[in-house]
C-alpha cells in the first residue's frame, strides 16, 4: 500500500475535534509512509489534513475540477495538484492513484464518495480497503443505517463488513494494512477496475 484516497468535508465541522483528528489522520499517513490522495482543497478538513500532510514531510497528492480552482479553493503547497475538468474524472483519478480509501466527517459530497467506492466493492469493481475514521461517534448514525438497510432485506450482511469503522488514526492506518475482502468473490467475470 502506497497511497490512500481521503474523503472528508471542505468545512471544519462545529466540533473542533473533527480537524484535531484530521491532523492526527494526517500524522498517521506520514508515520505510516503512505501517500494523502484527496480533493485538492485548502480549505476546512481537507485543508488541515493535507497541511499536516505536509508539515511532516509525507505526500499530498490534490485532485481538483477546474471550477473549484476558479472559486480559489485549490491547495498551492502539494506535492502533486492536478486539476481535472470535472467531478467525475476527478473521482476517477483519485480512486487511481489510491490503494485504500477512508472517509472523515463531511456533508453530502463526502457520503456520495464514500457509498460511489462502497458500492463498487459490493459489486466486485475493487477490492481495496474501505473505512471510516469515526471521531466522536460522527458515524454512529451511518452504522445504524447500514444495519437497517440489511435488516430490511436491501443488503447482504456480509456487504458490511467491506466498510470498516476505526475512532482513533492509527487503529485505522492497521485496519487497512490487515484488510481481507469478506466477501466471496461472486462475480468473478469483472476485474478489478479501480
Amino acid at each position: 500500500m502506497k497511497a490512500v484516497c481521503v474523503y472528508c468535508g471542505s468545512a471544519r465541522g462545529a466540533n473542533p475535534v473533527y480537524a484535531q483528528a484530521a491532523k492526527a489522520f494526517g500524522r498517521a499517513l506520514v508515520g505510516a509512509g503512505l501517500a494523502l490522495v484527496y480533493g485538492g482543497g485548502k480549505v476546512g478538513l481537507m485543508g488541515a489534513i493535507a497541511d499536516e500532510v505536509m508539515a511532516g514531510g509525507g505526500r499530498a497528492i490534490g485532485v481538483i475540477p477546474e471550477l473549484l480552482v476558479d472559486r480559489e479553493v485549490g491547495h498551492d503547497g502539494l506535492t502533486e495538484l492536478h486539476v481535472v475538468p470535472d467531478m467525475h474524472h476527478r473521482k476517477k483519478m483519485m480512486a487511481d492513484l489510491s490503494d485504500a480509501f477512508v472517509a472523515l466527517p463531511g456533508g453530502a459530497g463526502t457520503l456520495e464518495e464514500l457509498f460511489e467506492v462502497y458500492t463498487w466493492a459490493q459489486l466486485g469493481y475493487h477490492r481495496k480497503p474501505i473505512a471510516v475514521l469515526n471521531i466522536d461517534g460522527y458515524y454512529d448514525p451511518l452504522v445504524a443505517m447500514l444495519r437497517h438497510t440489511v435488516d430490511e432485506g436491501f443488503m447482504r450482511p456480509d456487504c458490511l463488513d467491506l466498510l470498516q469503522f476505526a475512532a482513533d488514526p492509527d487503529a485505522l492506518i492497521a485496519t487497512l494494512h490487515d484488510y481481507r475482502p469478506a466477501m466471496q468473490d461472486k462475480w468473478s467475470g469483472m476485474r478489478d477496475a479501480v
